[in-house]
């Protein structure tokens, strides 16, 4: 029996999850597995890989091959470069210590650049926020400044009104006391 490393699709349309399993080799894709050793989501940035590292070496060892793309994430993981180092352990090139030497030292650099670029994203997504935060509230300052024109526009409008009705109430005053002397006048010659 041929055994794969393969991916078996999970998720929803347009937003995928993966499950890596261990399959023999005319499985399905999405169908019967013998053992599931990780997930990978590519949704995130940077991408989410959880793997049983042991099973995942364990399977290479015993002679599963992976797919193009479960062999890039077995890399980034470094189960590949495990495997690498202990076949040369077994040829005898170098101690099991060196080779944990040098597979914690990959570890290290690959800790170091993942978090690089955790933080370097990090660090961009603030840059972002303040941004809109800072465009946002220019835009309420021009709203605001544009609704104080107006308003001292109307106000300036209503003033002016104002002054212009005020006379025309006094005049309005005094012809109204004249109009009221007129009207009984008017009403006796009538009788």
């Amino acid at each position: 029996m041929a055994t794969k490393i393969r991916l078996q699709r999970r998720g929803r349309k347009g937003y995928p999850f993966y499950h890596i399993v261990i399959a023999d080799s005319r499985a399905p894709r999405d169908g019967k597995f013998i053992e599931k050793v990780g997930s990978y989501n590519p949704n995130t940035n940077p991408a989410t890989i959880s793997i049983n590292f042991d099973r995942a070496l364990y399977w290479l060892q015993v002679g599963a091959q992976p797919t193009d793309t479960t062999r890039n994430i077995l890399s980034e993981e470094g189960v590949l470069l495990k495997k690498h180092l202990l076949g040369g352990v077994a040829k005898g090139a170098f101690t099991e210590a060196d080779a944990e030497k040098k597979f914690e030292a990959w570890k290290a650099d690959k800790e170091k650049g993942t978090q690089a670029i955790i933080n370097k994203n990090e660090t961009k997504a603030k840059a972002d926020a303040k941004a809109r935060l800072d465009a946002e509230k220019a835009a309420n300052k021009a709203k605001a400044d544009a609704v104080a024109q107006k308003k001292a526009e109307e106000n300036a409008a209503q003033a002016q009104a104002e002054a212009e009705v005020a006379p025309a109430e006094e005049v309005a005053e005094t012809e109204t006391p004249v109009a009221e002397t007129e009207a009984p006048a008017e009403e006796k010659s009538a009788e």
